[in-house]
């Protein structure tokens, strides 16, 4: 299938164009009932009421098009400006703002925002396999996101929180090479960290971690387990180290500071499959912009996130 190059792309200004693209990404083997999965008994529907796009399945009796069970179901937005807002997203290594996306598409902020929070939704890991494995490194480290730039709105509006215990608590873990992983945790205990862990790394990988104790029980359970002792100014050992790790939370935490700025803390997840998704598809891998926006695009479907299930403002 044909993958757009650059922003002049018919896809990114036509809708007929962006519709077809989507179609060929969703359905690469013929058009698929999303009501009941049927296949044989699709039709293409005409008629200028009906409007192009439209399909039905004999199966079901259902009337679809290729907005139905994806992130797109029920928003008025233009497909063309949809594919546009993905690429936008999947390109910006520290993020785009809703603001920037409604100057750029001409949407309104509202309407900008909630684009904003159902591509981070297309882009979250819908099957997430455990990382490392044969001995390979998996580097883990802890995150506290608050002050120091941040705010975090809770009932009374936006104050800047101070301390660990106010902070929202992200544990990262990357393979080196490879992809990256972070889950928003209520609490930051080694039973939570070991919970995390053994969840989503392979127990036959190196884990690398610092010198917190957070790690010393998890640790027992893996392959091996080596550390670095930043407090003492060591920051690498051999193959050892949390660098890789460290410049993750480099890039997220220039996002959430210069671009996103206001978080609140029941969003921080979608914000983090954002990042987890640029990095586990970078260009060091192979992956050009193009290719990066269509796996965000196929990742949609599926999908449906309502203005109820995340209402309030979490960023710009």
């Amino acid at each position: 299938m044909r993958t757009p190059t650059d922003l002049t792309d018919p896809v990114y200004s036509n809708d007929d164009a962006a519709r077809r693209h989507l179609e060929a990404l969703r359905w690469p083997n013929g058009v698929t009932c999303p009501l009941c999965g049927g296949v044989d008994k699709v039709k293409a529907l005409r008629g200028k009421s009906m409007g192009p796009g439209w399909y039905w399945c004999g199966d079901c009796s259902g009337k679809f098009t290729v907005r139905v069970g994806s992130v797109f179901e029920r928003s008025h937005i233009p497909l063309h400006k949809w594919l546009m807002g993905f690429r936008l997203m999947a390109s910006s290594k520290k993020g785009m703002s809703a603001h920037q996306l409604h100057r750029t598409l001409g949407i309104t902020y509202k309407s900008a925002w909630f684009m904003a929070h159902r591509i981070r939704e297309a882009m979250a890991d819908s099957d997430p396999t455990p990382m490392g494995g044969g001995n390979e490194p998996v580097e883990v480290d802890e995150a506290y996101i608050g002050s120091s730039g941040y705010q975090l709105k809770n009932d009374k509006g936006w104050q800047l929180k101070r301390g660990f215990g106010d902070k929202s608590r992200v544990i990262t873990l990357v393979e080196r090479g490879g992809r990256a992983r972070s889950i928003k945790v209520d609490d930051m205990t080694a039973q939570t960290v070991r919970a995390v862990v053994l969840a989503n790394v392979k127990q036959d990988s190196r884990l690398m971690t610092d010198e917190s104790a957070l790690y010393r029980s998890v640790g027992k359970e893996m392959d091996s387990h080596e550390t670095v002792h930043h407090k003492r100014k060591e920051y690498v050992r051999g193959d050892a180290s949390t660098n890789t790790v460290e410049g993750y939370f480099s890039i997220f935490k220039r996002g959430m500071k210069g671009v996103y700025q206001h978080c609140t803390d029941k969003h921080l997840q979608r914000y983090l499959y954002e990042f987890d998704f640029r990095y586990s598809n970078r260009a060091a891998l192979g992956i050009d912009d193009g290719e990066r926006t269509a796996l965000a695009i196929k990742g949609a479907e599926g999908k449906r996130l309502t203005y109820r299930q995340h209402d309030g403002r979490a960023a710009n």
